[in-house]
């Protein structure tokens, strides 16, 4: 099979470089505790076009370690139990909206995605404690705790605990999804909550960052060495953070059934990395989706696999 990396045996085979530091499991625990102990303080406005059958909501809710994180909740209309989704948007965009949503409201399912921070969203963005290059992967590499990532992941288990207070909501039937950068949160999510009954990570971001700095074309894993070119002194200090947010250090956490997908040609999230973040989920059930002939953008039929799968885990297929 043709691959901008690895042969197709090779990637099966590959196992990533990076481990977790001394204290991993205790870091994310603690952060865990502080993302889930903090009163949400939901804000629902209804706005968005009217849509048969369901009710369209800009959200808002505290994020981890204070600040206003924006979204939209999208719900069928009644009482519930519903099942529901959190969703998880890409690089540089925003929290899906009515329409995004709507294919999977109209299901039945209800259905809140978050907007990251200072992203193309309206929550309010992190001040970094260092300097830094464009974009967020290297926004606060001085210390683990001060990482733009810890803010955002700790944010994805709130949007988790945000859908889960909302009466109408069957806390049974929950499932993350999300590509590229909300795939990587799908998983990191996954591996921090105890919420999901399933998750779906589409060509996942944020895994393995030493094969991901050697092998990606395009951005965002540029941004890293961008910085280091400017500043080699950092390097140590920079892949010494990035391994508590390293997706492939978290995918041990993950038990929950999980599909993941990637494509061979993808220069953006390169398909070793991948591969070798799904080979640590400790998921009994799981599968990985290779797209021999796609990049970091899936063919039709993947999205509609996707939407297929979520409602058939979810208890909406007959």
């Amino acid at each position: 099979m043709p691959s901008v990396d690895l042969a197709l045996e090779e990637l099966r085979d590959y196992r990533p470089r990076t481990a977790p530091p001394d204290g991993f499991d205790e870091f994310w625990d603690s952060t865990l505790i502080e993302a889930t102990k903090a009163p949400l303080a939901i804000a629902l406005e209804e706005r968005g076009p009217r849509l048969k059958g369901v009710e369209v909501y800009a959200l808002s809710f505290e994020g981890f370690g204070g600040g206003r994180v924006t979204g939209w909740y999208v719900r069928p209309s009644g009482d519930g139990p519903f099942p529901g989704v959190v969703s998880y948007h890409g690089y540089t965009g925003r929290g899906a909206r009515a329409l995004d949503s709507y294919p999977l409201a109209a299901q039945g399912v209800a259905v809140i995605s978050m907007d990251c921070r200072g992203q193309s969203g309206d929550a309010p963005g992190i001040s970094s404690t260092t300097g830094h290059t464009q974009g967020w992967l290297t926004q606060g590499l001085d210390s683990p705790e001060n990482h733009y990532y810890r803010t955002v992941y700790g944010d994805a288990v709130r949007a988790a605990e945000a859908l889960c207070s909302l009466p109408e909501v069957d806390l049974e039937r929950i499932a993350f999804t999300g590509a590229s950068q909300g795939g990587g949160l799908t998983l990191a999510a996954a591996a921090l909550s105890t919420r999901p009954a399933f998750a779906w990570a589409d060509v996942p971001f944020l895994c393995d960052f030493p094969r991901a700095v050697q092998v990606a074309t395009e951005d965002p894993y540029l941004e890293i060495p961008r910085l280091l070119r400017l500043r080699p002194d950092l390097e140590e200090l920079t892949f010494d953070t990035l391994r508590y947010i390293d997706v492939a250090n978290l995918a041990p956490r993950v038990t929950c059934p999980t599909v993941v997908t990637v494509g061979l040609w993808d220069n953006v999230c390169p398909p070793s990395t991948i591969f070798g973040a799904f080979s640590r989920l400790s998921s009994k059930d799981k599968d990985l989706r290779v797209y021999p002939f796609s990049g970091h953008v899936l063919p039709y039929e993947a999205v509609e696999d996707r939407y297929v799968t979520l409602l058939d885990r979810l208890g909406l297929t007959d």
